[in-house]
Parts: structure tokens; C-alpha cells; sequence
């Protein structure tokens, strides 16, 4: 930056490694300047306001509509704007925008869920049935594979294997929903270990049955449905004590997941909430502000399946115990 002060594709790529790293104030900080300029380039408006939206959503707004009138076609642009219109109140004016966004991208998590978040919060009975939690969340206990005999041996084996994965003195990784753990970089269906592969072949069944369950139709998770279907990603999650994962969905996904391995016994208690996986809390400021609508308290050796444009995290636990996970998505297979 010392040498090259005035290119702003190196000032846009520190401030999108700083929001990534967690901390979006430096990252406007960073661009404010710049962008105070009229001739501000839109792409640098655009990050700046993908920042601000962390945390002013009326400047975030001000910035997506500049970017917006000098690239009136531009997706980036257009969906800052939704998410600050979101922001500072104005759900029925977004509604527009996330139509033309989802004309283009309809298989978006991400803009479904800025389109029911609209919907939420202009009580609009559409948000009730495409965002149905009691239907749509499906928890099930996983069934043991051969060779194992009992579900304790398979998940002893797995801690064993999934542990070895996880670096205890790994940097965080930018842009991730998880606060204080470790999270596999490695798409584990290509794992070749017994118990990982096993773990994966136990998740079929539960998927196929999901499919029967939610059926078809003509909503965003409805519509994908032909019964047939591939893993598009998997990792595995390993939470330390206050850890936790901030509120997300999964954008380029269908079908989101989660597989409880280990759990801190503090998690057994039903009177705390430490750890539960919440839904329908939205990542981004709205006005007013939106809460958690549902909640699955995990159980080791659980499955929990659900729409990838659900907004979904989890509660901080306090414990000295692990929370270890795997997660997957998977999508239609052509």
C-alpha cells in the first residue's frame, strides 16, 4: 500500500480481508476516503457498502445506490442495496429488487433469503410457508453402518479421525460463520478414512427421505426436487469453549446440514440454551430487528437437514469439552 497509495483494487482487497477477518468498521474505515470521492469507482462503492452494512445500513443504502445509477445492471450492487433497504426499514422496496436478482440467479440462497426476509417483515403470508421450520428442519438419528455395530464405536472412531484433521494452532479462515474453533479445509467426501466414509454413507437414507418429505412444488426448495441429488461440500467444525457460529446460509447449496460428533455435557442440560442451532435469525441488520423462530437442540449422532436459505446458527457454549461437528451441502445432481 506504501508504494501503490492510489490503486484502489489493492485498498478493496484490504478491506475485504479485514471484513473477512471480522472487523468491517477498519475495512470502511479504509475505503471511507476513497469513496468520498464523486468518480468513486462502483466496485469500490460496492465493498465499501458491503462493510457498512455490518453496521450502518444508511450508509450502506447510499453507497448501493451510487454503485447502482453508474452500473444499473450490476447484481453486487443491487443486492447491497436490498440488504441495507432491509436494513433501514424498507422491506416493500426491496421486494422489486430481489425479484430482478432472483429472475437471473434463482437457485441463490442468499437472495431467497433476503426475499423472505422481506417477506417477514412485511407479514406477508408467503414467508410462513416457504420458511415452514416444524416441516423443514428435520432432525433424525443416524442409522449405524457396517462394519460398525453400535453408533458409540462409529463416533469414537470419528472423533479419533476428525480431530486428527483440525489444527489446533490453525489461523481462522476469512469469511467463515464460526467464532473461536477450527474448521476443515479438505472436502471430506474424498476422505479415504473408514469412519468418514462410513459417516457419509449413513447420510443417504436420511436424504432420500427427505426428499419424499418435503415433496414438490413450485417454491425455491420445491422445485429443485427430482429425487436425486449429490454432496456439493462438506467440512467438519471443532468449537472451543464460547465458540459459536454467527447466523449464515449457505449460497451456493439446496440442502444444509448438520452431524453432531461430540458435545459438551453442559449440552444435556435442557434448561440453558448453550449451543443449540437457532433458525430464521437474519446475519444482517433489519429494521425492526428480526430473532431466532426455531430451535433444534443437537444430540450426538444426530442429523439435522434443512433448506440452505434458512438463516441458521448457534448459541456460544462454556465449556472445556469440544463441540465437534460435520456439515455438508448437497444440491439436485443433473
Amino acid at each position: 500500500m506504501e508504494t501503490f497509495d492510489n490503486d484502489d483494487a489493492l485498498w478493496a482487497a484490504k478491506a475485504a480481508i479485514l471484513q473477512g477477518a471480522g472487523d468491517a468498521r477498519a475495512a470502511f474505515t479504509c475505503l471511507a476516503p476513497r469513496v468520498s470521492r464523486d468518480q468513486a469507482p462502483p466496485m469500490l462503492l460496492v465493498r465499501a457498502g458491503l462493510a457498512a452494512l455490518e453496521f450502518d445500513s444508511a450508509t450502506a443504502l447510499m453507497l448501493a445506490q451510487r454503485a447502482l445509477h453508474a452500473l444499473p445492471d450490476n447484481a453486487a450492487a443491487r443486492t447491497v442495496l436490498v440488504a441495507a433497504q432491509l436494513g433501514v426499514g424498507d422491506a416493500r422496496d426491496a421486494l422489486p429488487h430481489c425479484e430482478t436478482l432472483l429472475a437471473n440467479a434463482p437457485d441463490d440462497q442468499y437472495l431467497i433469503a433476503l426475499q423472505t426476509t422481506a417477506w417477514r417483515l412485511l407479514g406477508d403470508e408467503r414467508y410462513a410457508k416457504v420458511c415452514d421450520y416444524k416441516n423443514l428442519v428435520v432432525p433424525v438419528q443416524l442409522q449405524v453402518p457396517p462394519p460398525w455395530t453400535d453408533m458409540a464405536s462409529l463416533l469414537a472412531d470419528l472423533s479419533v479421525s476428525l480431530n486428527r484433521l483440525h489444527n489446533p494452532d490453525g489461523h481462522p479462515l476469512l469469511f467463515q460463520s464460526l467464532r473461536r474453533g477450527t474448521e476443515t479445509t479438505q472436502d471430506l467426501t474424498r476422505d479415504a478414512d473408514p469412519a468418514i466414509q462410513a459417516l457419509f454413507r449413513s447420510f443417504a437414507a436420511p436424504i432420500r427421505d427427505y426428499l419424499k418429505i418435503i415433496g414438490q412444488g413450485a417454491d425455491p426448495l420445491r422445485r429443485r426436487n427430482r429425487g436425486t441429488w449429490r454432496f456439493n461440500g462438506s467440512w467438519s467444525v471443532r468449537l472451543r469453549s464460547m465458540g459459536h457460529h454467527a447466523n449464515h446460509v449457505h449460497p451456493r447449496g439446496w440442502i444444509s446440514s448438520a452431524c453432531y460428533v461430540e458435545l459438551p455435557d453442559i449440552m444435556n442440560d435442557a434448561r440453558r440454551e448453550d449451543g443449540v442451532l437457532t433458525f430464521g435469525q437474519p446475519s444482517i441488520i433489519t429494521t425492526p430487528t428480526l430473532d431466532a423462530e426455531y430451535v433444534v437442540r443437537p444430540e450426538v449422532g444426530m442429523l439435522v437437514l434443512f433448506p440452505s436459505y434458512f438463516w441458521h446458527g448457534t448459541v456460544p457454549f462454556s465449556s472445556d469439552q469440544a463441540r465437534l461437528t460435520v456439515a455438508f451441502d448437497a444440491v439436485p445432481d443433473r
